[in-house]
């Protein structure tokens, strides 16, 4: 069997590894097993490559793979749950300038053929590599800014600024067209490289915090574009394969995003085309003299009685890292025969399914997390709505403000409930800016203080009473 037939055969087996793979994603019981599913399809994917007649020296490739293995490894180790996001938003934007890289290595390789004949399939390959993957670096690297704090979280808007991306995409279009049509300029690919840098900074920075998870999806859709394009130029299947993947999946998981948020995809794409501008501001008396506080041992004296409870989980119990805490609530409640399940918002956190993952990690049945769209009408129901750490995704002004930044969003109907509890440091809003009316609610009990230490507080009382 030739070597060609060899490495695409290969590459088909590592293609197959990658879908199944990210099948069993779709279930925590699996999700370990897929895992391992993909990144043996990844090792196959490589090791095959590996063999192409077309490598002249490994000493640079080994060199890589030693690099990048070590700082993978300590990656893994030391990231927390909580700055995942901040890690997605990394990876992605070494995909993207790696996409740009390798385009940039072929077009010189390819230069002298040019000379003779032009193949445009692979010359817009190139163009199109750089484009998307320039956006992907440097939009990743904004997003990863704002959700690190180097970056204000707030849309950074300015008079003209939709002009201004406007005039970058049609320079980046331009330059795409005039290097199809001069290739045998490599400073034009250099140049389109660097405005597409410039209009990936552009299309994010006027994004703000709040949208973050969609940005997220959108940017990881992008990488597996620019990936697939690369594919494309150097005639490997199995990156056409994997960015295509990555690329669709991104995309579908962005609409999810979109309709969790009430955005649109267009909103998304142009960086706030059309949002309101406007930003509600704390005049310092909306919450004076309207809060009721509480402390964990009223908490769990209502707990005690309560017949069903929900949990909500938010950005504040991952920062506390307060899972596992809440799971020895859970377990502690069923024990008394109460119904606990969990309330999951689709963009609780700051990425998609961060919650999930969150609790997955804690060991609590999957069957027990319940979306925003089948619990939102039990709500009426429920005993005790306990929120740890979420704001913006239980706010009812996205329901009752038109000119609120989160207006539309739907959020989990919590102020439905016999009582609300929620587990806050402070009264500050969350990524929107907006002050949340629940917290003032006639319903409304607020337990001020980090998330884990006031869950186990609650567990004291509880097994004290």
């Amino acid at each position: 069997m030739e070597l060609v037939s060899i490495l695409n055969l290969s590459y088909l087996v590592a293609s197959i590894l990658f879908i199944v793979g990210i099948k069993q994603l779709a279930h925590p019981k699996t999700a370990t097993r897929g895992n391992l599913l993909g990144a043996l399809g990844m090792l196959i994917a490589v090791v095959a490559t590996l063999f192409d007649q077309a490598i002249l020296t490994y000493d640079w490739i080994l060199v890589g793979v030693l690099v990048g293995s070590l700082i993978g490894i300590i990656m893994a180790i030391k990231i927390q749950m909580t700055a995942m996001p901040q890690l997605v938003a990394v990876l992605n934007g070494f995909g993207g300038i790696a996409s740009v890289f390798v385009a940039g290595a072929a077009l010189q390789l390819s230069i002298p053929k040019y000379a003779f004949a032009v193949n445009y399939q692979e010359i817009v390959s190139i163009v199109f590599s750089a484009v998307v993957g320039g956006i992907t670096f440097s939009g990743s690297f904004i997003a990863f800014g704002k959700l690190q704090g180097f970056i204000t979280e707030k849309a950074v808007r300015y008079p003209g600024d939709q002009l201004v991306k406007i005039l970058v995409g049609l320079a980046a279009v331009g330059l795409g067209v005039y290097g199809c049509l001069e290739p045998t300029d490599e400073s034009i690919y250099w140049i389109l490289s660097g405005v597409s840098l410039l209009l990936g900074v552009f299309l994010v920075i006027p994004i703000g915090g709040a949208d973050m998870p969609v940005v997220i999806s959108l940017l990881n859709s992008y990488s597996g574009i620019a990936a697939s394009a690369t594919g494309f130029v150097l005639n490997n299947n199995v990156l056409i394969i994997s960015g295509s993947l990555v690329g669709a999946s991104g995309i579908i998981l962005t609409q999810i995003m979109c309709k969790a948020m009430n955005r649109s995809l267009t909103n998304v794409l142009f960086g706030g085309f059309g949002a309101v501008a406007t930003e509600m501001k704390d005049d310092g008396d909306f919450y004076s003299g309207k809060v009721k506080s509480t402390s964990a041992e009223e908490v769990a004296m209502l707990l005690d009685v309560a017949r069903s409870v929900v949990i909500v989980p938010g950005y504040g119990m991952a920062v506390a890292q307060a899972q596992h805490t809440v799971r020895d609530l859970y377990q502690l409640l069923t024990a008394r025969n109460i119904d606990v399940t969990f309330a999951i918002h689709p963009v609780a956190g700051r990425m998609p399914g961060h919650m999930n993952v969150l609790l997955a990690e804690a060991d609590i049945p999957y069957d027990r997390l319940k979306e925003m769209d089948e619990i939102n009408s039990t709500f009426e129901n429920v005993d005790v709505v306990i929120v740890n750490g979420a704001n913006d995704v239980t706010n009812p002004l996205a329901k009752t403000d038109p000119k609120s930044p989160i207006a539309g969003m739907p959020i989990l109907d919590v102020g439905n409930a016999k009582t609300v509890v929620v587990i806050k440091r402070s009264l500050s809003p969350g990524f929107a800016g907006v002050p949340n009316p629940l917290f003032i609610a006639d319903n409304c009990l607020m337990l001020f203080g980090d998330g884990k230490k006031a869950t186990q507080e609650m567990i004291t009382a509880l097994k004290e009473s």
